[in-house]
């Protein structure tokens, strides 16, 4: 098990979240961020701060739709660098 960041986080780019991760596994795209399955440890700490509930434990990912984001995470997070301070968001949450 592993948390994802799904597609509440496009266009936001939050980074509450990456300040309470033990193990710094949130990486960082121009208008997103990703979680490294491989470095996650699911202790959930990340999930409450996000103010677009754009990070799920990936159990918990409703519909079809939503299951792409296990895989865009886990292709993603290793080539991107590593976030691990809160910096200026995209936008306001709606």
């Amino acid at each position: 098990m592993a948390f994802v960041v799904n597609s509440n986080c496009t266009g936001c780019r939050y980074t509450d979240c990456v300040e309470v991760c033990p193990v710094a596994c949130f990486h960082g795209a121009e208008d997103r961020l990703y979680i490294d399955p491989a470095a996650c440890i699911d202790c959930g700490a990340c999930a409450p701060l996000c103010p677009v509930s754009a990070i799920q434990e990936d159990m918990d990912l409703e519909d079809t739709d939503e299951e792409i984001w296990i895989a865009r995470n886990a292709e993603m997070a290793p080539t991107l660098p590593v976030i691990r301070t809160k910096q200026a968001p995209l936008a306001a949450p709606s």
